[in-house]
């Protein structure tokens, strides 16, 4: 009788974990950016990386969005994939996706003129930088 429970246990925490998983990758899969904006964002990887470290130690910024770039930078770190590599199109493109992400968030909470003031790249990288995060017009530097 205590082993089943066992068996059970285990089956039930696989299958949350497996949900947890395709939800995650639906989620991944609404928010990527559209069209030539992907290829965009893993041209401009190099660029980000840099300014999500950057503004990841700027202490002005707010608390959250510091342990949201900080959990990104831990994530990037990691060897293993929260997808796959031989998943088509999502594989490949799972960090740029959520860097994506994270920088909406952080241009909503922070604001564009704070991303701005670390961006390490071109301007023409800022401007795709803003067409990624959905901000129409940036900011002058």
């Amino acid at each position: 009788m205590t082993g089943t429970w066992w068996w059970d246990l285990l089956l039930g925490i696989t299958l949350t974990l497996a949900l947890v998983w395709i939800i995650l990758i639906a989620a991944l899969a609404v928010v990527r950016p559209r069209g030539r904006l992907l290829a965009e964002a893993m041209r401009l990887l190099p660029d980000v990386l840099r300014l999500i470290r950057r503004l990841a130690a700027d202490q002005t910024l707010p608390r959250g969005v510091r342990i949201r770039l900080a959990l990104l930078l831990a994530y990037l770190a990691l060897p293993i994939d929260l997808i796959p590599d031989f998943i088509p199109v999502l594989g490949y493109a799972d960090d740029a996706i959520l860097v994506t992400a994270v920088l909406r968030s952080v241009v909503r909470h922070a604001g564009i003129t704070a991303v701005r003031r670390h961006w390490p790249g071109t301007d023409a990288g800022f401007t795709a930088l803003c067409r990624l995060t959905g901000v129409n017009t940036p900011p002058s530097p």
